[in-house]
């Protein structure tokens, strides 16, 4: 499937509620691992739920030399941990041909938690300071690449796949030649208050196109990704792990939180034509797959709109819970690992069929399908749409 143009992913970053890095995180999602637990992160006193999918592997993480938070931790090891695995150092990099794109929903929001918690107003403190910052130039600054194209990108739950789509483009039209780039988001009380609020979170576990779903767990993390020019990758002596084939975005702007099965199917249309790929040539679709009712239910309709026949499906959010920003991206991980590994991942908690959810889910165990491309699905609020396709090498 290798154009002249193609572009490669060459190492994978993933900090996750169920492994960090991509060994821990690959057996993971092959046995079916849930990342609910207890909420630890603030008091969770008054709320009528208490769990998400928290990030526990401290010891993991890379620590930023400067003063950050949480998120930007997830997002500089994310990068460190790909980095590694395409075997580039940053130092060797020059720093006007490299680009550091990551996908949030709320950035530092914890950091505002705290200074709302501690009544800080001043808005030169450390907290403050950490709230403000850009994860990109954060995560640009502390491998060195002063002159890197930075940007923060804040288009809901499909920045991730907005932010490796962006990186794509970049790649493709030769603006660089590397780029490091994904989705961080961490927990925050005002993200879970929100959810809620409007009665979103699930009361037990997350069940994607399950006929008893109930709804989301908030989860935290990063996904971050290293992506070259094949040619780049060749000359260095990387292997490529799998091709960026291509993606497409559009908006609904029709309602705050509903989703238009109509763009949906328009945005996958658009990701195959991108892709010079045909529906039939899917191996396995990695759902947005919140839990939701009506998100589920939507995004069967449109997946049916353009597949007379789908693919396998697959929800990772049932395992790792929705870590907003990040969440696409880690579901493109994912999907890299399945195509690697030659596996499909289960959507974990299902237990009974929902005729509104027609779609041949993997439900409860991996099976032994090798995808060879695979459609990675992130919808937002506000409307906004993303598909990315990944293909074997």
């Amino acid at each position: 499937m290798s154009r002249s143009d193609s572009v490669v992913v060459t190492g994978l970053g993933p900090v996750t509620a169920i492994g960090v890095g991509r060994e821990k995180f690959a057996a993971a999602i092959r046995k079916g691992a849930s990342g609910k637990r207890p909420i630890t992160q603030f008091a969770t006193d008054g709320y009528q739920y208490n769990h998400a999918c928290e990030v526990t592997e401290v010891a993991a993480l890379i620590r930023p030399s400067q003063d950050a938070g949480r998120a930007a931790t997830f997002a500089l090891t994310g990068a460190l941990l790909a980095l590694d695995e395409a075997g580039v150092t940053p130092s060797e990099v020059e720093s006007n041909r490299v680009a550091v794109i990551i996908g949030t929903c709320d950035g530092e929001a914890a950091e505002a938690d705290a200074l709302a918690r501690d009544g800080i107003t001043n808005v030169n403190s450390g907290a403050a300071r950490r709230f403000h910052q850009p994860l990109s130039q954060l995560v640009a600054s502390e491998l060195g690449w002063g002159r890197a194209v930075m940007a923060d990108i804040g288009n809901a739950c499909a920045a991730g796949n907005y932010a490796i789509g962006y990186s794509l483009d970049l790649i493709r039209c030769g603006v660089v030649d590397i780029a490091v780039c994904g989705g961080a988001d961490a927990l925050s009380r005002k993200l879970f208050s929100g959810f809620h609020r409007v009665g979103t979170i699930a009361p037990g576990e997350v069940k994607p196109f399950d006929r008893n779903r109930k709804g989301i767990l908030t989860g935290e993390g990063a996904g971050m990704v290293v992506m070259e020019r094949l040619e780049h990758a060749i000359a260095l002596g990387v292997e490529p792990r799998v091709e960026v084939a291509g993606y497409g975005v559009n908006s609904d702007a029709g309602h705050p939180v509903a989703p238009d099965p109509i763009r949906i199917s328009e945005c996958i249309r658009a990701a195959h034509a991108d892709a010079h790929l045909e529906p039939e040539q899917v191996s396995l679709i990695s759902a947005h797959g919140t839990g939701t009712p009506l998100n589920d239910r939507v995004e069967t309709k449109a997946i049916r709109m353009v597949f007379g026949n789908p693919p396998a499906v697959t929800a990772v959010k049932s395992m790792i819970g929705h870590s907003m920003g990040a969440s696409a991206a880690i579901g493109a991980i994912a999907s890299a690992v399945a195509m690697e590994d030659s596996f499909t991942p289960p959507t974990i908690g299902f237990s009974e069929a929902d005729d509104d959810c027609d779609l041949p889910v993997v439900t409860n165990a991996m099976t032994a399908q090798a995808p060879s491309v695979v459609q990675n699905h992130g919808f937002g609020f506000g409307g906004v749409n993303s598909v990315l396709l990944l293909s074997k090498r």
